[in-house]
């Protein structure tokens, strides 16, 4: 998130800190804030474990983070023994500390809820994207979904009020799905839009996400685009934006695109072992008359 002349960055948890952040001065030039934890405390329906935050700034100034937390509770039948929901924590800054706040969306007997990220659209109107993790229910095979028959892992939008960015107006939308070119999972979906005459209501939206599992080399970064509107329906691009090979990365995934939609800071893991993921970042061009993304 940028906030003045500054850039903010924030990311999954790491030894005891639950949310690690990063600052920095130009988006390249980028400086850790070592032992600082940005949510000091989760919610009491989270044991911890603190997964792909995400912060944005409301139109009255808050600040609030999305962020899947372990749940304390979990499915009466033991499917999943372990899964995550997701919250809001809020904040006057952007550096924190945030306090959580409001109902987490859990979507226990689906596998869980992870990789929330907010958007905010034009008119005002605010929203929250997230995976419901059904491959942690899965029967088994590469990230616990490759054995027939393969589930669900839909990518959901939830429209939430504008003034504490969480309270659901409405009810919650599936907006995409797996298939077969996505392996056993989509997930962290990141949403933006760009000004396109052509498009129902003059925007096209795009919808950045992950497919593939995080262990292998075909773990990517996706997207897909919709010109009727931030519910959809959206249409999958024919080749990903980011795979292993693209400049030498080695399974670039987790892409978070920025307001305005130009800069995106993602994932790649160091050598070919994912047990060290490094941050990139970078500038994407979304070509409207195309509607196609290039980085």
């Amino acid at each position: 998130i940028q906030v003045g002349n500054n850039y903010y960055a924030y990311s999954t948890q790491s030894g005891s800190t639950h949310v690690q952040l990063a600052t920095s001065p130009d988006f390249q030039n980028w400086t850790l804030s070592p032992g600082y934890d940005a949510l000091p405390m989760v919610a009491n329906w989270s044991s911890g474990i603190v997964w792909a935050p995400d912060v944005v700034q409301l139109a009255n100034g808050k600040f609030i983070m999305y962020y899947a937390g372990q749940s304390v509770q979990n499915s009466p039948n033991g499917n999943p023994s372990v899964c995550h929901c997701i919250g809001p924590a809020s904040s006057a800054t952007p550096k924190g500390p945030f306090v959580p706040f409001g109902t987490p969306i859990c979507n226990i007997t689906s596998g869980g809820s992870i990789d929330p990220a907010g958007f905010q659209d034009s008119d005002g109107r605010q929203y929250v994207v997230w995976k419901v993790d059904g491959n942690n229910v899965g029967n088994g095979g590469d990230c616990g979904n490759s054995v027939v028959p393969l589930v669900s892992t839909p990518i959901m939008l939830q429209e939430v009020d504008p003034s504490d960015g969480w309270t659901p107006l409405g009810q919650a939308v599936q907006i995409l799905d797996r298939d077969a070119s996505d392996g056993p999972l989509v997930e962290a979906p990141s949403l933006t839009h760009v000004k396109d005459p052509s498009a129902v209501g003059g925007y096209l939206y795009v919808l950045f996400y992950s497919s593939h599992c995080y262990v292998g080399g075909q773990y990517d970064s996706k997207y897909a685009t919709s010109v009727n509107g931030v519910r959809g329906p959206y249409v999958k691009a024919s080749s990903p934006l980011l795979s292993t090979g693209t400049d030498g990365l080695y399974s670039p995934g987790g892409l978070d695109v920025g307001p305005g939609g130009v800069r995106v800071m993602f994932h790649a893991d160091q050598g070919t072992s994912y047990v060290t993921r490094l941050t990139r970042t970078g500038v994407i061009n979304i070509d409207v008359a195309s509607r196609t993304v290039t980085i």
